[in-house]
């Protein structure tokens, strides 16, 4: 079991929309796990934002109530990917994790924008498309 943990700031778009995403893409696909974290605890318990819930509409992604939350040493322990959606995840994560396996990465090799701040989901939809798909083919 291939177990990714996607990790964006507050849990409720970035990250929450590649874990329905994963799930969606591998659900035909055995051997793959995915939830997502956030770096800080401002969201911690709220649902998926509901612009980033419209865009999953959109695509006809499934997904569940969710409760965001932050990542833990325990969660960096427990999965073999872990994926953020910018530079700036790396820099929090950096001060939450010790990342001694190297498991920590970027999704895409360039920042995925917060769409909080940008409004562009559809955007950001597919970007994090990109970045699952090019995950998927080394796997």
């Amino acid at each position: 079991m291939r177990k990714v943990l996607f990790v964006c700031h507050g849990n409720i778009c970035r990250s929450v929309m590649a874990e329905y995403i994963f799930k969606y893409k591998t659900k035909d696909i055995e051997g793959y796990y995915a939830s997502s974290r956030a770096v800080s605890y401002e969201e911690e318990g709220n649902d998926i934002y509901p612009p980033a819930k419209r865009c999953l509409d959109s695509h006809k992604i499934p997904y569940n109530r969710h409760y965001a939350s932050r990542i833990s040493q325990k969660d960096y322990e427990e999965y073999d990917d872990i994926f953020v959606m910018d530079s700036s995840n790396i820099y929090l994560i950096n001060k939450i994790i010790d990342d001694h396996n190297h498991k920590i990465k970027k999704l895409c090799s360039y920042d995925i924008d917060d769409p909080w701040y940008t409004g562009d989901f559809e955007g950001v939809y597919k970007q994090i498309c990109e970045g699952i798909d090019n995950y998927l083919k080394k796997y």
